[in-house]
């Protein structure tokens, strides 16, 4: 169920015109419901993943972080150090059980974890325009992490989202889209089509880094504070070597966090191939169990979620 806010006043350099908040029960969903939802729709919220107390110290932890402001507002501002190598509670949930437990499901037990950010928007700050985290050939934005062709980004926020304090925004399959419109080097200032995701403090938001997202002013006389990771499976690497993690910082990091921090430049890649190796398999139930409506009466289903008759 969709509801429809109209914004009273439109300013091109804060406001969007139009906010369609989304309204799901996200806590009633079985795991291949997540799954499917995400796969398709190009979103999920996993709702109560962080408590009061882990919210708490990772606002204390990084309320000294130095920060810097973009080149759009002195208002939208951002750690300079990831925020893992700043802040131990902000380290000790890299390897969330939820998360990671989800992950697991979605993507097989070999996960990289890519980057940490930390961005505090504060009153008055615009919206983020419409965009992508992933380009498939690099950008000066996001590197060439960007280029990984699985990738995930996991938000936390931190504080409650309202219509008002900056919700998140995004174009539900804009991911799978063929279409030139959807190309991730194209930016939107808004789109009709676009939904709002409103969700109490604690909660994550999941979605693939070629999800076309952004979020909407924060209109609040309070700050949003908002954690942002990326996870990938080990296969998916990117085109070009990125720089790898400090391995002291790594060696420091929390017991949990570890098994995620590895090789940046972990790679399934394999140039040379055969058409018929030895060892083929004649299942794949990770790839198609999960994503299907069928999945969990363990029917056999195409990508697409349908039957195959």
């Amino acid at each position: 169920m969709k509801i429809c806010v109209i914004i009273p006043t439109l300013n091109e350099e804060k406001n969007i015109p139009h906010m369609n908040i989304i309204n799901k029960n996200f806590q009633s969903f079985s795991r291949s419901e997540q799954i499917r939802h995400l796969e398709v729709e190009g979103y999920l919220v996993i709702p109560n993943v962080l408590n009061g107390q882990q919210i708490n110290d990772i606002k204390i932890e990084m309320s000294d972080a130095e920060m810097l402001h973009t080149d759009y507002s002195t208002k939208q501002t951002r750690s300079v150090k990831q925020p893992q190598w700043h802040s131990r509670a902000v380290a000790e949930i890299i390897g969330h059980p939820v998360i990671i437990d989800f992950l697991n499901d979605l993507m097989g037990p070999e996960i990289v974890f890519t980057r940490g950010f930390y961005q505090k928007s504060l009153s008055g700050c615009p919206g983020i325009s419409l965009h992508t985290d992933g380009q498939p050939h690099g950008s000066n934005l996001f590197g060439y992490e960007g280029s990984c062709p699985r990738l995930l980004r996991v938000l936390y926020y931190l504080d409650d989202l309202t219509p008002e304090r900056a919700p998140f925004r995004l174009i539900p399959r804009s991911h799978i889209s063929f279409h030139a419109d959807a190309s991730p080097y194209v930016r939107y200032k808004w789109h009709p089509e676009e939904i709002t995701i409103v969700v109490p403090a604690g909660s994550a938001v999941i979605v693939p880094s070629m999800m076309i997202h952004g979020s909407h002013p924060n209109l609040d006389e309070s700050s949003r504070e908002l954690l942002q990771f990326g996870y990938r499976p080990a296969w998916a690497g990117p085109i070009k070597n990125v720089e790898e993690w400090d391995e002291n910082l790594v060696s420091n990091a929390p017991e949990s966090a570890k098994p995620f921090l590895r090789s940046l430049n972990t790679t399934g890649f394999e140039w040379e191939q055969e058409h018929k190796p030895k060892g083929m398999k004649t299942e794949a139930s990770g790839c198609l169990l999960y994503t299907s409506d069928a999945a969990d009466e363990g029917l056999g289903v195409d990508l697409g979620g349908r039957r195959i008759i």
